[in-house]
């Protein structure tokens, strides 16, 4: 029976040629819009200046700080608003300019209105004259052309997770091709004769797919992109339809149910003489496993096999493939792990890898939420970590330290 890790080593090496694929280009003008995280492929370097000008960081006047004298008025030049063209500052004036604008020729610093007198904008007018009550340094409130990065300067590194600010800093040096580490196409596959779509009615002896929603979410949250989500029954001939001219735009195949040793498992009788082998893990749930490359008439694809029950196909996915998956999309591969003692003491079977689910209570203990049982899936649902006891313990009391997973970040 192998161990947790040694199947999480199979997963890794049966997914690792695809680390080889080619990046793919995004082209702008805007960010795709995804829950899907994104990390560049490769260095990126600005075009431009950040900012590509002198600008104004507040509203006030635009002066030569060597014409401020305490008192002494200074002539109020025309107004500058953002987006204005560079203009020059006459010699002996102050010029009324907004936040953002750009600092006209000749003028090396901004006072704010706040400390104008009067301290409100002058109209341009002949006689409309304005006064500071204190001298200003060159370069006060002045935001410098490159002050942010010069043109030609690492924008972002090969690596880089791209959240809201790396989008936006991309967007502001105007870039409109990036390389992005291309996402893994997944085909999705629910099997079951139980299994009936959400909108219809339920028959007798039926319940709704559960496991095509956590797959999905849990695949996107994992780099990947999910091109299709089928529920397939428990008949050989309509799994194999599945791949009848489907092209090779797919990946990875990921299935859950008719991996056991039932009488209706139609994922091994399909996948067990194609190239996937079919094994138990020393874990709890989860135990049922299959993996390995599946050549069906004539298309061929790697498949991850997990149990049906859905608390099982969400710890498996946890354990085996996250964290693959999120390798090879160069995103940290690791959940937030730590120690924490038991709020109260569990049972679990020595030979198993046991997953428990709860939550971390205000006296930092874990509290266990719902049974060991693989169906409960509200109490996953409600749950905030992973609590793993290793095989070999039977037992723990309150008080007894845990391995911890967070699985709501």
């Amino acid at each position: 029976m192998p161990t947790v890790e040694q199947h999480r080593a199979a997963i890794r090496e049966l997914l690792a040629p695809l680390a080889a694929r080619e990046p793919e280009t995004w082209r702008g003008p805007h960010p795709p819009i995804s829950v899907t995280p994104r990390v560049l492929a490769a260095d990126l370097h600005s075009p431009i200046d950040l900012p590509p000008f002198d600008n104004s960081q507040m509203d006030g006047y635009a002066v030569r700080s060597s014409e401020v004298v305490p008192g002494v008025p200074l002539r109020v030049g025309a107004r500058i608003p953002a987006g204005h063209g560079v203009d020059l500052l006459a010699p002996g004036s102050a010029a009324p300019i907004m936040t953002g604008a750009p600092v006209p020729d000749g003028a090396d610093a901004i006072i704010p209105i706040e400390a104008a007198v009067p301290n409100v904008f002058q109209p341009e007018h002949p006689e409309s004259v304005v006064s500071f009550g204190s001298p200003v340094a060159e370069g006060t409130f002045v935001r410098r052309r490159g002050s942010d990065l010069a043109a030609g300067s690492l924008l972002l590194a090969a690596g880089s997770l791209l959240g809201p600010a790396q989008w936006g800093v991309i967007a502001a040096s105007g870039i409109t091709k990036v390389p992005l580490i291309s996402q893994l196409r997944v085909l999705v596959l629910s099997t079951g004769d139980e299994l009936t779509r959400s909108g219809h009615p339920l028959a007798p002896g039926h319940i709704y797919d559960s496991n095509g929603a956590s797959m999905a979410v849990s695949l996107s949250r994992a780099g990947a992109l999910v091109s299709e989500v089928l529920v397939v029954h428990d008949y050989a001939p309509l799994l194999r339809e599945v791949f009848e001219d489907r092209d090779r735009e797919v990946d990875l195949i990921l299935t859950t149910g008719g991996v056991s040793a039932g009488a209706y498992e139609v994922v091994r009788d399909v996948f067990e003489g194609a190239g996937v082998q079919f094994l138990t893990v020393d874990m709890q749930p989860g135990g049922p496993q299959g993996y390995g490359v599946a050549r069906i008439d004539g298309f061929s694809a790697p498949v991850v096999s997990f149990p049906g029950n859905p608390v099982s196909a969400l710890v498996s996915f946890e354990v085996f493939l996250r964290p693959v998956l999120r390798e090879l999309h160069g995103l940290p591969p690791h959940r937030r792990s730590w120690s924490a003692p038991l709020a109260t003491g569990l049972e679990s079977p020595p030979a198993k890898h046991q997953v428990r689910r709860g939550v971390i209570n205000a006296a930092g203990e874990v509290e266990l939420v719902g049974g060991p049982s693989s169906h409960l899936l509200h109490s996953y649902a409600a749950s905030t970590v992973l609590v793993h006891v290793p095989v070999g313990v039977a037992h723990l009391d309150a008080g007894a330290p845990v391995e911890v997973w967070s699985i709501d970040d």
